[in-house]
């Protein structure tokens, strides 16, 4: 079978729009927390029990933790 002309692969088909709503704008997430220790947003939810931190402070604390062996 000859190769595409277009430059694009022979076995790939963009996925075709559905018309669905949430096809063409991601859904809006929960109100997301604010760390404990900086106060920049957190990937968890405000109904996330407990104290939350944003990436890089438990980032931080996971090296605090492991550096005091």
């Amino acid at each position: 079978m000859p190769a595409p002309t277009d430059g694009t692969d022979e076995c790939y088909a963009p996925p075709a729009p559905t018309g669905h709503p949430t096809d063409s704008a991601p859904a809006a997430g929960p109100p997301f927390a604010d760390c404990v220790l900086c106060g920049a947003p957190t990937e968890y939810g405000v109904a996330q029990p407990g104290a939350v931190l944003c990436p890089v402070c438990e980032w931080q604390e996971a090296q605090r933790g492991a550096c005091s062996g």
